[in-house]
């Protein structure tokens, strides 16, 4: 039963965190969707998990998904839940949000652990649910991500979502009386992820303060005086991990069938953990993520690409650059309106000059003709990447091609979703791949006698 009944799909949560005397620097890791191109470091993060107790066996990196092993890997991850479970690594803490507290990258930010009702979320361009995508799903991604979390007892989130709070009415208020608050955990994070502290907020006076400050976000009139007649509230919109919450949604659907009205109510898995942040926050930039091509033959794909393009704009011209400096002035000299997309290959390197773009943003000119040409080569295959360096670094391979693209505004986002409906999917990122949220807290979302092997 939900002891906080409220109309904004927030359920206060009792999390998992492991027992005492466990080493957080080796329990936490980061999410599993990143240096999914770099196996080498998962394979640096299992050197230093070693025995220890670690999240690092509660999930699947994604550079191992579709790779031999892939159905015993998730196999370990569900039996290895179980015993952490059954031994008592995992304890369960007093019912409350978590307050956590990161600094990375020389940023700090500030987040709130809760869980969200699946109910009130819609993955579909142009929906008005409470909780909103804020880009393109797969459906296609969803499946072996189900696979995973399907009769998988607990679960942990690498999921960021974010709330327009200008005035800092949700999480600030917590953060000046963070000291007043029981310490759950203050470690550094391994391979260079920087350091994260949490503290439960169990005292029932924050804890309906906190949802009367979200109800107050979610107010229809004041959201209509802001966006428009007939504009329906967005209170949670996605900003790292969109298909994890997608398979949630989907892995409830399933089961959903199966209980009786009454179960559905309270069933845990109807809910999902999250950290919310807020958009306003300075230690949250939206970084650009970029693209990568393997594969290909660099000059057929860019000239396939450079066609593509041309259906959905006024003109498009394709220049090589001889130098960095000679690229940088390319960029520097682009008319307004021009989408400019810089490419490198081996030694190559040029940009792609979009006149008249029927897409608003450049991200979505070039996933346009990147989603086009995949169509007619299914034997090349993209990736979405973090940092320039690191598209740099991966475009120097043979049959590469990789894109840099630009940040988003973080002012953009919410006004964009509310009016537009999802962007194109990998527009922006919280940070580069190293301040991507690490696991720490996990949540039973089976009931107990659903939980035998």
């Amino acid at each position: 039963m939900n002891r906080y009944q409220n109309s904004i799909g927030v359920l206060v949560p009792s999390v998992l965190l492991p027992r005492a005397g466990t080493d957080y620097s080796k329990w936490a890791v980061i999410a599993c969707d990143q240096y999914t191109s770099q196996p080498a470091y998962w394979e640096q993060a299992q050197a230093l998990v070693a025995d220890a107790p670690s999240t690092l066996r509660l999930i699947l990196p994604e550079a191992y998904l579709g790779k031999p092993g892939e159905d015993e890997r998730i196999r370990d991850v569900q039996r290895t839940m179980r015993a952490y479970l059954a031994e008592g690594v995992l304890e369960a803490q007093e019912e409350g949000f978590v307050l956590v507290r990161r600094q990375a990258e020389g940023k700090t930010r500030a987040g709130l652990i809760l869980a969200l009702d699946l109910e009130a979320y819609d993955y579909q361009k142009g929906a008005k649910t409470l909780i909103r995508a804020t880009e393109g799903t797969i459906v296609e991604r969803i499946p072996p991500r189900l696979r995973i979390r399907e009769g998988a007892p607990v679960e942990l989130p690498h999921i960021l979502v974010l709330i327009d709070d200008p005035g800092r009415t949700v999480i600030e208020p917590l953060l000046s009386r963070a000291a007043e608050l029981p310490l759950l955990y203050d470690t550094e994070l391994m391979l260079g992820g920087g350091h994260v502290t949490g503290r439960l907020v169990s005292d029932p006076a924050l804890i309906e303060r906190t949802l009367g400050a979200l109800a107050s976000l979610s107010d229809a009139a004041a959201f209509e005086a802001k966006y428009g007649e007939g504009q329906r509230p967005l209170l949670f919109a996605m900003g790292d991990g969109n298909h994890s919450f997608a398979t949630a949604k989907a892995a409830w659907e399933q089961l959903k069938p199966t209980l009786t009205e009454e179960a559905q109510k309270d069933h845990p898995a109807r809910f999902a953990l999250v950290e919310i942040e807020n958009v306003h926050d300075e230690g949250i930039v939206f970084e650009p993520i970029h693209r990568v091509l393997f594969g290909v033959d660099p000059d057929a794909a860019l000239s396939s690409l450079g066609a593509l393009m041309m259906r959905e704009a006024d003109g498009v011209r394709l220049t090589c650059c001889e130098s960095e400096e000679a690229l940088g002035e390319l960029l520097r000299g682009a008319a307004p309106g021009t989408h400019v997309l810089p490419f490198f290959s081996g030694k190559s390197r040029g940009a792609f000059e979009v006149k008249g773009p029927r897409q608003q943003l450049p991200v979505g000119t070039l996933q346009r003709a990147v989603d086009a040409y995949l169509s007619e080569t299914p034997e090349v295959e993209v990736d979405y990447i973090h940092g320039a360096g690191v598209v740099r670094e991966l475009s120097n391979k043979p049959g590469t091609l990789g894109f840099l693209l630009p940040a988003m505004k973080k002012s953009e986002l919410f006004p964009t979703v509310v009016y537009d409906g999802a962007l194109p999917r990998k527009t922006f990122s919280m940070g580069e791949a190293s301040e991507k949220r690490y696991y720490m807290e996990c949540r039973k979302i089976l009931p107990e006698e659903k939980e035998e092997t």
